[in-house]
């Protein structure tokens, strides 16, 4: 039998992140301003960002260097492994290897430590004392307190309020590390207020905490908003995934037939898939690259790509992406990080170049796979990373019929230790499939122009 774990030294931590914005085909079209409909200006978006961070936004060199401090921090827990699935194979009668990067060694327990560290430490070279940021599921808002108290900084975050509900503890590990963490919508500014008066029981949603944590920003000087996804600079940080795994697939022998991850904004999946899509674009490789995202939250399968707000209140600028709608607010599914109604736009244009897919799944359909992936690997899965989980499984399943062998390679972005209330759900029958009608797709699609 093969390694089943595979390592890398830490000599071998990527020193540079890499940028596939200067590789694609079409080149990303540029985020406009809310105010002007114009292009974003360094100026506009200087007010919520520090200017490293708005370089790299745009940036179009192919490797940016990991400042050594960054670096530093990054060896905590980097490089993360890569485990060969042997039990799942067995289990499911496969011909395909199955392999899975594991983020979830990081001190927060998923890939986002990959950039809240450097988003913190570029904010506090600019004097910047506060960051504030929303969080779905919790694993943004976890990993950007922990790289505030690193940095010294103080942090804010707006929990999407039915995750705040469905999962005490990951609000108890934020307050842990310092930050003050709040029910998203809220009463404290403009943009909770409107919420809350028209849908008094609002369960939240990642666009309205965006628009929160971005309203805070703009207010105070000494404040600045962090992303967890979604934009080109989140991006590029988390490409420190996918660099690893290169790497560690070479010292296997293999080199993956199909590169697989969840997809909520487009982060960890961007991490893991960008080094990999270089490989299509410049080497003509034929790897299969698939995004897995949640059926009722369907913005790479079922939704429009065109300009769009990145938040509820329409403060951020619109960016061209795949999404169903700035004020659709999705179901409240245990898998709180993915319910994000738009889409990474680097992500969506490889989508819509074909050099990438997508599938959907519901709800108990990722559950199950979960249960299987624990059961025979002994890791207990974020419900986001079962979205992942779900997908190899299926591609495993069409090798066993094909009868190819097969390398699968997914990203496990996170563990699900602090998401066991949502596996109490599933074993005890409560947990039910969130449906998304045609009629109510069709309604948020058509208020896009």
């Amino acid at each position: 039998m093969e390694d089943t774990k595979i390592l890398l030294k830490e000599s071998e931590i990527p020193t540079s992140w890499y940028n596939i914005q200067a590789d694609m085909p079409t080149p990303v079209k540029p985020p406009l301003s809310p105010v002007t409909g114009k292009p974003a200006t360094p100026e506009e978006l200087g007010a919520i960002f520090p200017e490293e961070i708005i370089k790299q936004e745009v940036s179009t060199e192919r490797f940016i260097e990991i400042p050594e401090e960054v670096q530093k921090l990054y060896r905590l827990w980097r490089p993360s492994p890569v485990y060969r699935a042997h039990r799942l194979e067995k289990a499911l009668d496969t011909p395909a290897g199955i392999y899975f990067k594991y983020e979830g060694v990081s001190p927060a327990g998923s890939h986002k430590l990959n950039t809240a560290i450097p988003q913190a430490y570029y904010n506090k070279k600019q004097g910047i004392r506060r960051l504030a940021t929303e969080t779905g599921a919790g694993q943004w808002g976890t990993a950007l307190s922990m790289a505030c108290k690193f940095f010294d900084m103080e942090c804010s975050v707006y929990m999407v309020k039915v995750s705040y509900e469905q999962k005490p503890y990951r609000r108890s590990i934020m307050q842990l590390f310092g930050a003050e963490v709040f029910a998203s919508p809220t009463d404290k500014t403009d943009a909770g207020r409107a919420v809350l008066k028209e849908h008094p029981d609002s369960l939240g949603s990642l666009g309205i905490a965006i628009s929160e944590a971005v309203e805070d920003a703009v207010k105070n000087s000494d404040t600045n908003y962090a992303l967890g996804s979604v934009l080109n600079h989140v991006v590029l940080h988390q490409t420190v995934i996918g660099l690893e795994a290169k790497k560690q697939m070479e010292k296997a022998g293999y080199y993956p037939d199909v590169v697989i991850a969840c997809s909520g904004g487009g982060s960890n999946f961007g991490g893991i898939a960008m080094p990999f899509v270089h490989d299509k674009i410049k080497d003509g490789k034929k790897t299969r690259i698939i995004a897995a995202e949640p059926a009722a939250c369907p913005s790479l399968t079922k939704g429009k790509f065109t300009y769009d707000y990145g938040d509820v209140a329409h403060l951020t600028p619109k960016m061209m992406m795949y999404t169903l709608g700035s004020d659709f607010v999705p179901p409240g599914i245990h898998a709180g990080g993915l319910r994000y109604h738009g889409a990474s736009p680097i992500q969506s244009q490889l989508l819509h170049d074909e050099l990438i897919e997508a599938v959907a799944y519901d709800q108990q359909d990722i559950f199950e796979a979960a249960m299987l992936f624990a059961q025979n690997e002994g890791i207990v899965p974020a419900p986001e990373s079962a979205h992942a989980i779900k997908a190899a499984i299926d591609e495993a399943l069409k090798a066993k019929e094909a009868g190819e062998k097969k390398t699968i390679l997914f990203n496990l972005s996170g563990h699900g230790y602090f998401d066991m209330a949502s596996y109490d759900n599933y074993l005890s029958g409560k947990l039910q499939n969130s449906s998304l009608s045609d009629d109510v797709l069709q309604e948020t699609l058509s208020k896009l122009q």
